[in-house]
């Protein structure tokens, strides 16, 4: 296929470029250097030069709590950046895939979000990514995912592991929950979904759900490293608090990939432990 890519040097960026790359696709890859989602006519020449089959979009402003700050640029990018993306499939007649967030729900139901529950965001960033959502056409794929980690990029792993490279303890919150989902296995996921030409929402994760102290404990074990030097706070106790809220239950059911045959992606720990050697062992 001919694959139009945004976001190519992002943290799931570089990870897509890899796998599409070593699927055989022909890929036109893009970050803001070369074009900036925000110029509609950048994007509608970018898009009618490459003639893709299919448009993935994964590109976004997704530093959450700078979104409560600059909800302009927010919306710039994760709205009206999507809406010139779509506005450019369209007149090439390729399908979107686009890349969303835990962050449209609000956190307060009782047992893992499936694809059809109502969304409400709570933030900006999460306003934002809805909207994006609501900019695509019919026949377009939406992916929605949480807590995303591989090796390019900032993540949690990373931060971790810094942290935990100096003495003392470490505290993280215990009443925030969700699915970690690891770059490698949700590029696979999406090459799947391109490929076979899957419309409709999914909710793409890896399983087994945790608190991020729970998380913490997990990376430092994974490392070597004592899991005991991890304590729990709350939400509440975090100084200075987030601007911006977070859901504390942000588990993702992956029901409309299971209720279509399409296999589970593997359980956290294994490819959390893939990550920890891989940053470790250089």
């Amino acid at each position: 296929m001919r694959i139009f890519l945004t976001g190519a040097r992002g943290q799931l960026g570089t990870d897509l470029v890899e796998r599409f790359t070593a699927a055989g696709h022909d890929l036109t890859a893009v970050d803001i250097d070369e074009v900036d989602l925000t110029v509609r006519d950048d994007v509608l020449a970018a898009v009618a030069a490459a003639r893709p089959d299919a448009v993935v979009h994964p590109a976004a402003f997704t530093a959450v709590d700078r979104c409560e700050s600059e909800p302009d640029t927010a919306f710039a990018v994760n709205v009206l950046g999507t809406r010139h993306v779509a506005e450019a499939a369209r007149r090439v007649g390729a399908p979107v895939t686009y890349v969303s967030t835990d962050y449209v729900f609000d956190g307060t139901k009782a047992s893992p979000y499936v694809e059809w529950d109502t969304p409400n965001p709570q933030s900006v960033y999460g306003r934002s990514k809805l909207a994006g959502e609501r900019e695509l056409d019919p026949g377009s794929t939406v992916v929605r995912t949480s807590w995303v980690c591989g090796f390019h990029g900032a993540n949690m792993v990373k931060t971790i592991l810094r942290i935990a490279a100096e003495p003392g303890r470490l505290t993280f919150v215990d009443d925030q929950r969700g699915h970690p989902t690891f770059t490698a296995d949700l590029a696979g996921v999406i090459d799947r979904l391109v490929s076979e030409r899957r419309p409709g929402l999914f909710h793409v994760t890896n399983q087994g759900a945790v608190s991020w102290y729970e998380f913490a404990r997990a990376v430092l074990e994974a490392a070597g490293d004592d899991p005991r030097r991890v304590e729990p706070c709350t939400t509440a106790d975090l100084q200075p608090p987030r601007p911006a809220p977070r859901p504390a239950n942000s588990v993702l059911d992956n029901a409309a990939l299971r209720l279509s045959g399409i296999p589970a992606t593997r359980d956290f720990h294994e490819p959390l432990g893939e990550l920890v050697s891989r940053l470790t062992t250089g």
